[in-house]
């Protein structure tokens, strides 16, 4: 391939999007705390509306809904334990489908990482490890970095933003073979990664957008 950029910095990869989740869970947090002050606030002030009641539940769906979350969409454990495990490398092309899913997890693309001139590579779901909603900026505009094993998942991280996303095959099922098939080292390496069974775990009450 022609000169592909440097490689990121795993360490700077992984504080940038750790920072990220952390300011994803004080905005959350913090609108719970002003929703669950106004109906006191309401009182303290006299007021008799029926609107600050209705307050109190919705701090509790905002909790709820960021403890799904943090327990279904956050990726950040896994995608460390894969960039400690395997080697980043480059793929100079990045392929998205137009669609994306809307799933309580977070946004689910559909992307391809290949090489020019190499053909074959499957198609993989893509979430942003840190629960951003949204594709990165530019991530079509050249390659990524990718670490990990393409049949069993990895890591994506676009060039310059460091924005990291968790990857595995979006047709799992269709790789079963090659992965029952792959050496003992192979399937070691994926244990070690944590990427050797599928991680989907998207609560049953889904939203389609």
């Amino acid at each position: 391939m022609d000169n592909p950029p440097e490689a990121p910095d795993v360490a700077e990869v992984l504080k940038r999007n750790r920072m990220l989740l952390y300011r994803h869970i004080a905005i959350r947090l913090a609108l719970a705390v002003i929703l669950f002050a106004v109906p006191i606030v309401a009182r303290s002030a006299g007021w008799d509306a029926a609107l600050p009641l209705f307050c109190a539940p919705a701090a509790l769906l905002v909790l709820i809904y960021l403890a799904l979350r943090l327990r279904h969409g956050s990726r950040l454990k896994v995608c460390e334990k894969v960039l400690h495990t395997y080697p980043l490398e480059y793929r100079t092309r990045v392929s998205k489908k137009n669609e994306t899913e809307w799933k309580y997890l977070g946004d689910v693309h559909t992307v391809r990482l290949s090489v020019r001139g190499q053909h074959g590579a499957p198609y993989l779901r893509a979430i942003n490890a840190s629960t951003v909603r949204r594709w990165p900026k530019g991530a079509e505009d050249g390659g990524a970095w990718f670490a990990g094993d393409l049949v069993f998942g990895g890591v994506m991280v676009v060039p310059g933003s460091n924005d990291m996303l968790f990857v595995q095959p979006a047709d799992w099922e269709k790789y079963e073979q090659e992965r029952d098939q792959a050496d003992l080292q192979r399937r070691a390496r994926a244990e070690q990664a944590g990427i050797s069974k599928l991680l989907e775990k998207e609560p049953l009450i889904m939203v389609h957008g």
